[in-house]
């Protein structure tokens, strides 16, 4: 297939409605997320409650606003308070289609239907076509983000290969083995690949087959994806989402911004306040998905982005966003996983030996560096914490044992990110 082949066409019509259509539509969407969480999710109710607000206080989309906010901080400790999920889950238990788990820990419940997470339409964007066979990079292993990802290819007509992560001489058996033209995974993972196959004397071009390439998880800096696609001769678009809501906005042939999912209502809002801001202004994304199995109504994401209105030469009609600029609170995402600093004191706290510690995040080469620095008092059984830290955290951190002439101030933030992004 031919780059233009990929470049063009639209998955549907909804990605090239008029604003009044688009307006219109998001509407009566949230409407129908509004009275299913007041009827279902008990949640839902009491956060009105609490606010002085009923459902009548909701009459439009100048009203959306008003609509208190549920931060995705607060959902580890929500999801424990009662049946469902604390009031948050719309139906049973067994009602759903698949149940996964993200760190934190949080649960990520799957309802029915085709592309429940909304994606089939940023891997069209993104290049995908009926036919393509893709390898599928990302973890089918309790977390949702390798299902999550497989079924839009299979709605597509994509065939997929459940490569999962890790393995680099596997992967690389399988894609000069077979014809495959699709990558699903992170970009750096990517590029570790292309090291991996161009050391063995490989050529990319002509050895693989790879024409189209989907990222996600983490920053993708414009390096990076210039380097990939001048190796490959490749597309390598990303799209934004989280385990919580699934596809918020994805990249189109022509760059320039993220265009916003159909599934879905994006604001981008005050993090103290969440007053919506005007169009290019830096704040929280906020979003609402339009599923109505689990309504997530007004989800603070921790992300800062801004959005872009200028018409798009792709000719999708929607915003877009101008990329993920930083996180509100004091996580951070690394190599596509958040780590919360409360995680990592749980496992500090069993070492008596662990005076204080730092974690420090920095992206040398474009590539995610985890360091955790540690003050001992005496001497640590270093491969062990390792294994507990990344039993808990899902990374592997690299050790720095601070010496005499080290010091750690005792106001050190807990966690410090160094990353530089293009």
């Amino acid at each position: 297939m031919t780059l233009a082949e990929r470049m063009n066409g639209m998955y549907h019509d909804l990605e090239t409605l008029s604003a009044d259509e688009r307006e219109l539509r998001t509407w009566r969407r949230l409407e129908q997320v509004l009275e299913t969480a007041w009827d279902k999710g008990g949640e839902f109710a009491s956060r009105m409650d609490r606010a002085g607000l009923t459902l009548s206080d909701i009459g439009s989309l100048d009203d959306w606003a008003r609509v208190p906010v549920l931060r995705k901080k607060d959902l580890v400790t929500m999801q424990g308070k009662g049946p469902r999920m604390g009031g948050l889950l719309a139906c049973e238990w067994g009602d759903l289609r698949r149940i996964y788990q993200s760190p934190g820990p949080i649960f990520d419940p799957e309802g029915h239907g085709p592309d429940y997470w909304g994606w089939a339409e940023a891997f069209h964007a993104a290049g995908f076509r009926k036919r393509d066979v893709v390898q599928m990079t990302f973890s089918y292993h309790l977390t949702p983000a390798g299902l999550m990802l497989e079924e839009p290819l299979r709605e597509i007509g994509c065939a997929v290969i459940p490569a999962g992560p890790g393995n680099t001489d596997k992967q690389l058996e399988l894609l000069t083995s077979l014809p495959v033209t699709g990558f699903v995974g992170m970009a750096s993972y990517l590029r570790i690949i292309a090291d991996k196959a161009q050391s063995m004397g490989l050529d990319l071009k002509k050895d693989l087959q790879l024409e189209v390439a989907f990222v996600a998880a983490e920053r993708l800096p414009e390096s990076l994806r210039r380097g990939l696609e001048e190796d490959f001769g490749m597309l390598v678009r990303q799209g934004y989402g989280t385990a919580d809501l699934g596809c918020i906005a994805y990249e189109c042939p022509v760059l320039g911004g993220m265009h916003l999912s159909n599934r879905c209502h994006v604001e981008i809002c005050d993090p103290l306040t969440y007053e919506p801001l005007p169009l290019g202004e830096t704040g929280e994304v906020v979003v609402t998905p339009f599923g109505t199995v689990y309504p997530l109504l007004r989800f603070a994401t921790g992300d800062l982005s801004y959005l872009l209105d200028q018409p798009c030469e792709c000719g999708r009609t929607s915003l877009r966003l101008g990329g993920i600029v930083g996180r509100v609170d004091d996580t951070a995402k690394v190599k596509g996983q958040f780590v919360y600093p409360s995680q990592v004191a749980e496992v500090a706290a069993c070492y008596e030996q662990i005076g204080s510690w730092q974690l420090v995040v920095s992206n040398p080469g474009g590539r995610d560096r985890l360091e955790l620095r540690l003050a001992l008092t005496a001497p640590l059984d270093e491969q062990e914490f390792i294994q507990a830290f990344q039993a808990k955290c899902k990374l592997r951190p690299e050790l720095k044992v601070l010496g005499d002439d080290d010091s750690m101030p005792a106001d050190a933030p807990a966690l410090v990110d160094n990353r530089v992004f293009e």
